[in-house]
């Protein structure tokens, strides 16, 4: 067996073909993919191989419709090659038999637009007709996409490695990785029972068998392996060549064919997670026992939709175990270890998307960075909670038992609480809040005694008013004309230190942030194409100490970010950065009243002169240490007050017992959104991506291209401004105020539909539904008419200045 290899992929499946496909055909064939047993004998072998393309964000669509660009491509020259996928492109439907249902099905059709998929809306009859062996009884209407269809998994591996080993690539089976040697930070060697073989890149890319795998190298991938049933049954009379798919999610259960007769199968509201704590050694090619007591419930319910279902005879009854990750997305990137990459949990649905998973891949690994943005995906999302079996396997089931649930925006999950609390968490309770979770954190949504003073005529049609209470609206206006109290201490926190701090942080900010002390600086960290990969604030708090501040689901990832820039640290730039998240409570003091409030409690002056915005001091609020940051993010005046965290619960009492007098409200995370979009203030993951750059966004004000030494992405950058943007986020807002935009909406101009809303939120200073929509720039022009549909309406709205609550930036000042 070869003793070098540029590229290492561990794990011969789908997944792992695909990568090797990929590489290959940009032109890097020095590979050697290995497989501890034959290539499809652990998890896709016994998929059942359906492919569908319309998912809930655009990169992932982006990546199933590439897999089907790909699939296509392999038939059309599998008479030339032998290798055919068996890839059958007829169409699938999606039913709905709920007006809730229903809606989503608007929704997603919503989406099909803007994602360039040709989706329709279907009748319960003309359902009927495409799918005959159906009974239409309840449906009220179906999505029909042509273009999805479905394959054999195992054809498709194999004429992906086949192609991939005619140029070059190296597939050895029956290799067992023993171990994985890491120095120095960087995967250097993989050691197999067949001889050690160096690397510069190694991919897990082995389905379930990956977090065992992972854990060679130190890395934690949390995938749970789900035992998944469908049934195959014998020739049914009506089953034809171009019979959809079919997927009934009211029912659990989806529908293709299979040979002359059905494939059919389900998510059962009773999930059975199998060897959690590690696959057999063995368990290559096998199946689990038929399960039919747990199985009994779908049958009953494909039945009721298929009839000629039940008096089928059975072939057999599929029980195969496969990896589903705690929030059903899947885990692609490269790890905290240099050049250990990672492709795997793909939770069901990895043969649609095998194909854009191998494109994504190849690109990461050949170019250092994705093509698009891929951050719901990222391993790096994963925190250290994940680390335990335990919640990874709670989180997992609980996916898994609401696979096809209405997941409404907003929607809190459940299982796992509450895990991390802050120093506020039992003040917060004994005041009625309504917690929401990310990350981990238990976090103020809103608090129920507040819902007396709201207003219940404002509350958004549709799944806007989902998940929806009228505090939000008496939170977010105590902040605009009182005061309001945050707690923000699950913001992730991060500091980096050394001789070098400044000078590393000048070289990976796009903005000017070798500031004085106390200064606070709004920066962007940008990718190599000039995209946004951080969107932060850096507050400078010595010489060699700054404290980076970002979302609170985005400190893994910018921190990652951060250190591999390090990685190419020049001599004497040398600094350390870490995550302080834990360390530091925050509380976010916001509103008119807010200096008045503050400053009985402290003897610095929070004067305008003597501390102005954007500028730190450190101080004391009563007896408690406090870095006090003056930053917003609701637009108000006000103050980010850090004090360690074992004086976080005090800090709250001492402001909550001063507030009485101003009119002190506690305010949730949902007011501060709601706040946010009035403001106009961005998110990244969502207004901006790696996908945007700062020109585009609107962030040009936080870019500073002329600063000495340069930034990464500074060339890209410019040329990007000297060529001018070709498309710009603008502020959307809409002539109903209740018609209030979700994100992925379609956006239409002149008739055409030309972008898609990022996200959107009630004003409730300015009494406006808002929404943000990158449009071309050619038709962004302030005054512009716009269309957004909402949920099949098509809503009037205008382009308008950016924000459309205190434009001239008075309030922050104040």
């Amino acid at each position: 067996m070869r003793d070098h290899a540029r590229v290492v992929i561990v794990g011969a499946g789908v997944g792992g073909a695909s990568i090797a496909f990929h590489l290959a055909e940009a032109g890097c064939t020095d590979i050697v993919v290995l497989d501890r047993a034959e290539p499809t004998s652990g998890s896709t072998f016994h998929s059942a191989g359906l492919v569908g393309q319309l998912r809930g964000s655009l990169p992932l669509t982006r990546m199933m419709m590439h897999s089907v660009d790909v699939y296509r491509r392999l038939e059309a020259t599998s008479p030339q090659t032998g290798r055919s996928p068996g890839w059958r492109e007829v169409g699938s439907l999606r039913l709905a038999s709920t007006p809730e249902r229903l809606d989503e099905l608007r929704r997603q059709n919503g989406w099909a637009k803007t994602f360039g998929l040709p989706m329709e809306l279907v009748s319960p009859s003309e359902a009927h007709e495409l799918f005959p062996l159906m009974d239409p009884t309840g449906v009220l209407g179906a999505a029909w996409l042509p273009t999805d269809g479905y394959l054999d998994p195992s054809g498709l591996t194999h004429a992906l490695l086949g192609a991939a080993k005619a140029k070059g690539v190296t597939v050895e089976a029956r290799v067992r990785v023993t171990d994985l040697v890491v120095e120095r930070g960087r995967i250097r060697r993989v050691v197999t029972d067949h001889g050690d073989i160096v690397a510069e890149t190694v991919v897990a890319a082995c389905g379930m068998y990956t977090p065992q795998v992972a854990a060679l190298a130190g890395v934690n991938v949390p995938i749970v392996p789900m035992a998944h049933q469908y049934l195959i049954t014998r020739d049914i009379d009506g089953v034809t060549d171009d019979l959809p798919q079919l997927r009934d999610p009211d029912n659990l259960v989806y529908f293709r064919r299979e040979g002359r007769g059905l494939l059919l199968g389900g998510y059962e509201r009773d999930p059975a997670p199998w060897s959690v704590d590690g696959v057999p050694d063995d368990f290559n090619t096998r199946l689990l026992p038929e399960d039919w007591d747990r199985f009994a419930p779908l049958m009953t319910l494909a039945c009721q939709r298929v009839p000629v279902a039940e008096e089928a005879d059975v072939v057999q009854l599929v029980n195969g175990p496969e990896g589903f990750t705690p929030d059903n997305e899947f885990v692609l990137g490269e790890s905290d270890v240099a050049g250990f990459f990672v492709a795997a949990g793909f939770c069901a649905h990895g043969i649609a998307g095998a194909g854009g998973v191998g494109r994504v891949m190849a690109e990461w690994i050949l170019d250092g960075e994705p093509g698009f943005d891929t951050w719901k995906m990222d391993i790096r999302r994963f925190g250290p909670a994940y680390r335990s079996r335990d919640h990874a396997v709670a989180r997992t089931v609980e996916v898994y038992a609401t696979y096809y649930d209405i997941h409404y925006p907003n929607e809190e999950r459940r299982a796992g609480r509450p895990l991390r609390r802050s120093p506020a968490y039992a003040a917060l309770v004994q005041l009625g809040c309504e917690f929401g979770e990310k990350s981990g954190w238990e976090r103020p949504n809103w608090f129920r005694p507040n819902e007396v003073a709201g207003d219940e005529s404002v509350r958004p049609r549709g799944w806007a008013g989902e998940h929806w209470s009228p505090a939000i609206g008496v939170e977010a206006l105590a902040c605009r004309d009182t005061v309001a109290l945050f707690d923000e201490t699950s913001f992730s926190k991060l500091e980096v230190t050394g001789a070098g701090a400044a000078r590393f942080l000048s070289r990976i900010c796009a903005n000017h942030v070798d500031r004085d002390i106390g200064s606070v600086t709004y920066t962007q960290l940008l990718n190599d194409r000039g995209g946004i990969e951080c969107d932060l604030t850096v507050t400078r708090l010595a010489d060699d100490r700054f404290l980076l501040v970002t979302g609170t689901a985005f400190g893994n990832h910018d921190l990652a970010w951060i250190h591999k820039q390090q990685a190419s640290l020049p001599e004497g730039d040398a600094c350390a950065a870490r995550d302080v998240t834990a360390a530091w409570s925050c509380l976010g003091l916001w509103g008119p009243a807010a200096r008045e409030l503050l400053q009985p409690l402290t003897r610095t002056s929070l004067a305008n002169e003597a501390f102005p915005y954007l500028t730190a001091r450190s101080l004391s609020v009563g007896a408690v240490p406090v870095v006090a940051v003056r930053v917003t993010f609701v637009g108000e005046l006000g103050w980010e007050l850090y004090c360690p965290t074992e004086y976080g619960a005090t800090l709250w009492d001492q402001l909550w017992s001063a507030g009485d007098a101003h009119g002190l409200v506690a305010g949730g995370y949902r007011a501060i959104d709601a706040l946010r979009v009035e403001k106009g203030y961005r998110v990244w993951g969502v207004d901006i991506t790696p996908e945007e750059n700062p020109y585009e966004a609107g962030l040009g004000f936080a870019v500073q291209l002329d600063k000495p030494g340069g930034f990464v992405g500074r060339d890209a950058l410019a040329e990007a401004k000297e060529r001018g943007p070709s498309r710009r986020l603008r502020c959307l807002v809409l002539d109903d105020p209740l018609a209030v935009p979700l994100g992925s909406e379609p956006v239409r101009v002149d008739g055409d539909i030309v972008g898609r809303v990022t996200s959107g939120n009630q004003g409730y200073r300015v009494e406006r539904a808002i929404a943000f929509a990158y449009l071309p720039a050619d038709r962004a022009g302030l005054g512009r008419r716009v269309d957004v549909e909402v949920f099949g309406q098509w809503i009037g709205g205008e382009v308008v200045k950016d924000p459309v609550y205190d434009p001239a930036g008075t309030r922050v000042r104040a």
